[in-house]
């Protein structure tokens, strides 16, 4: 698949966490089974009526477009990035952090009844984990690279051995080190130079995605003076071993400066390289697979722009492979003498590949390497000296496609299981006949595989290894085709622990995504475990608004279609119902990011159908957002969501956004999670939203939120210290399903 850094999304929720576990003892017989028998307790979150939750002031701000007047009573929660950085706390800040603490406060009176049962469940999916272990080595370059973890330590050590994996090993960075002192710390890029002498890598600390470039001397182990400050994080090396290329964001975070730097110079005096001015597009740059280009990309939502230097001389002046045309959307990478494209060219929704020669570039030169398959849709490419892999969709299950350069060998890599997620792995290494690729399904843990496209030997390097009791044998996946209300046909998987019965008895949590084409692919999680192991069914709805079903399942989920993606879910939630999968009061969903807008959404249309959310990170106050383009990454985001300030989408956008539907009606229990230094979803949304629910709703259903003040969209870092907001939710649900301790 080509190697492209994938632009920071205001919504984004596509970093998927998937644990290692062992099963869990309660709510089973001594053969792992669900015991049919299994009895609910009453929830005790929705008998702690007695404890009140504070009231937010009203400061009403009104704000008139298209002739009509909107009134937000709680805009004051909105802080600059200026006010959350000072040393010292203006008023409004500190009556900012007073809500938030007051929040959380309540939140853990709330489930104080629940301490003890939380701390089992982090025990829990904690114990799951191998504590001590390694990633799967790949080579690059004459290098072994791995990523391994030690006993109790919350973050990897990255490392290396030359020429074989049973070397010497080389310790490059070990981030429990870096990360000593900060609350926060997460990696960015990591890239080696072409003489594997240096390391250059980013971080951030803030977890606010602004990262600062670093270089370390392999050899000797010293750190260059060199720091490069508020960068993107990705860092791309030139062949001279001596310049790297980098992007810097402005003040909305948009990626829209490229520069270059030498090694052991100021970085006042960075050469700016690229200067995007067109707000709907960020820009990055990448290096091509065969090493030999270095490529400067702009990208909106609907379309790409090109620029091409070679690697060898990171001092030229870049030349346009193919200018930005609307609605044109592709990516390159090279090898040999051509081109190879991966494109929705003349017309082909579902995209395909194009080649095109070295040094004629334009898409007037482009020709068709495959026909066109309406009914396959492509994802990406990845180039061998001998062969590609294409990656791809049909029906909405991912495939891989090997196709040689020469010969008639074109064949699918069979996988054996109907319903399952494979996609190409870390493959740099242009001259093997071995694909590294992963897998998993909704039963299979995490897998690593390498495949021999010679001799079709699919070999299994490493499994996820699930600490203690577990055989995925005892767990069982369906995949269903949902009727929705317009006659489309929704994928709904399913997952369940042996004993389950659809006896219309059963809860279930209902997750989904469904914006910016991506596809919420079944994945295997063990700390899902926790509520499949206690009688949860488990379920994915791949509605509209993703790519799962080709590219028409994208467009038919955006702009002024953007409804489907929330009744289709609907939809999904009213069959697991019918089908008697779930009880009628033990439906849950959960969502993040723009999958919180989903929660938002659904919870205003069909309050009735939950019995409790999680929205995490939720993307719920759409106009004002979309309205405001000093917010990091509104501008880049028109053509997803529209521009409200055409009358047509402000229309639309109100009639769905969900902070300015909640209406005075009874909600179903909700539990709102984000990060103070979120820069996607700014804590302010969900904050304004609980505030306005907690003073229009008409239930005494508990509403809690709970702000992380220490991290941002991604919750807290660290692969355990994330397991304590995976335990909180899931006591949560729990307790509402009657499935907690007393």
């Amino acid at each position: 698949m080509l190697q492209i850094l994938i632009l920071m999304l205001k919504n984004d929720f596509y970093l998927v966490l998937v644990y290692i576990t062992f099963a869990l003892p309660s709510c089973k017989n001594y053969d792992g089974s669900i015991n049919s028998e299994m009895k609910y307790n009453q929830s005790m979150l929705m008998k702690n009526t007695d404890i009140l939750a504070q009231t937010a002031e009203k400061i009403p701000i009104t704000s008139t477009i298209h002739g009509d007047t909107r009134v937000d009573n709680y805009f004051w929660m909105r802080l600059t990035d200026e006010q959350k950085n000072a040393k010292i706390p203006d008023h409004q800040t500190q009556k900012v952090l007073d809500y938030l603490v007051a929040e959380n406060a309540y939140r853990e009176k709330m489930m104080s009844h629940a301490d003890s049962f939380q701390n089992r469940l982090f025990d829990e999916i904690k114990g799951r984990i191998k504590q001590t272990d390694m990633s799967v080595p790949y080579k690059d370059n004459g290098y072994y690279y791995i990523t391994r973890y030690e006993e109790g330590k919350e973050y990897p050590i990255h490392s290396r051995k030359k020429n074989n994996p049973d070397a010497p090993e080389e310790a490059m960075l070990n981030i429990n080190e870096l990360a000593e002192g900060h609350s926060y710390f997460a990696l960015g890029g990591r890239s080696v130079s072409p003489d594997n002498t240096i390391l250059a890598y980013s971080e951030d600390t803030v977890s606010r995605r602004q990262y600062s470039i670093r270089f370390k001397n392999l050899i000797t182990g010293e750190y260059y003076v060199d720091v490069i400050p508020l960068t993107t994080g990705g860092i791309t090396w030139a062949n001279d071993n001596k310049t790297i290329f980098y992007s810097k964001q402005d003040a909305a975070l948009r990626s829209y400066k490229i520069f270059r730097h030498s090694l052991g110079t100021q970085i006042k005096d960075d050469i700016l390289i690229w200067h995007e001015k067109d707000e709907t597009f960020g820009t990055y740059v990448y290096k091509t697979k065969s090493k030999k280009y270095l490529i400067i990309a702009s990208a909106s939502t609907l379309s790409n722009e090109y620029q091409i230097l070679e690697a060898d001389n990171p001092t030229g002046e870049f030349r346009m492979f193919q200018p930005r045309a609307h609605k044109l959307e592709f990516n390159i990478d090279h090898y040999g003498q051509n081109w190879y494209i991966h494109t929705n060219k003349d017309g082909a929704t579902n995209f395909k590949t194009m080649k095109t020669p070295e040094n004629t570039t334009f898409k007037e030169k482009w020709t068709d390497l495959m026909p066109y398959d309406k009914n396959i849709f492509i994802e990406g490419l990845d180039l061998f000296k001998d062969h590609m892999v294409i990656s791809e969709r049909r029906n909405g299950i991912t495939q891989l496609r090997i196709r040689p350069w020469v010969g008639q060998n074109e064949h699918y890599i069979g996988f054996g299981e109907p319903s399952y997620t494979a996609n190409t792995g870390i493959n740099p290494d242009f001259e093997t006949d071995l694909l590294r690729l992963n897998y998993t399904s909704l039963t299979t843990p995490s897998s690593t595989y390498d495949y021999n496209v010679k001799t079709k030997k699919l070999t299994l390097l490493k499994q996820q290894e699930v600490m203690g009791i577990f055989n995925p044998s005892d767990y069982k996946s369906e995949r269903k085709m949902v009727k929705a209300k317009d006659g489309t046909r929704i994928p709904l998987s399913i997952v369940y622990k042996k004993g389950f019965k659809p006896d219309s008895t059963r809860p279930v949590l209902l997750y989904g995504y469904g914006s910016y084409g991506i596809s919420s692919d079944p994945y295997f999680s063990s700390a899902r475990l926790s509520l499949l192991d206690r009688g949860f069914g488990f379920a994915i709805a791949h509605i509209r608004g993703g790519q799962e079903m080709g590219r028409d399942w994208y467009e038919h989920g955006k702009f002024l279609k953007k409804k489907n993606t929330f009744t289709d879910f609907i939809d999904c939630g009213d069959y697991l119902i019918k089908e008697k999968y779930a009880s009628r009061e033990k439906l849950f969903a959960n969502g993040g990011s723009a999958g919180g807008l989903l929660m938002g959404a659904v919870m205003n249309m069909r309050p009735d159908l939950w019995a409790g959310i999680v929205a995490a990170v939720p993307f719920v106050d759409v106009i004002s957002t979309m309205l405001d383009e000093s917010i990091p990454l509104t501008t880049g985001e028109f053509d997803e969501w529209g521009n409200p300030k055409s009358k047509e989408y402000y229309d639309y956008m109100k009639s769905y956004s969900p902070y300015d539907n909640v209406g005075p009606k009874s909600y179903p229990p909700v539990l709102v999670t984000t990060g103070y230094w979120d820069s996607q979803v700014q804590y302010w949304e969900p904050a304004k939203w609980i505030a306005k629910l907690r003073d229009m709703k008409k239930d005494k259903n508990p509403l809690l939120m709970y702000c992380n003040m220490d991290t941002g969209h991604g919750g807290a870092s660290g692969r355990f210290r994330r397991l304590r907001e995976t335990a909180m939710e899931y006591a949560f649900l729990l307790d509402l399903a009657g499935l907690g301790e007393k």
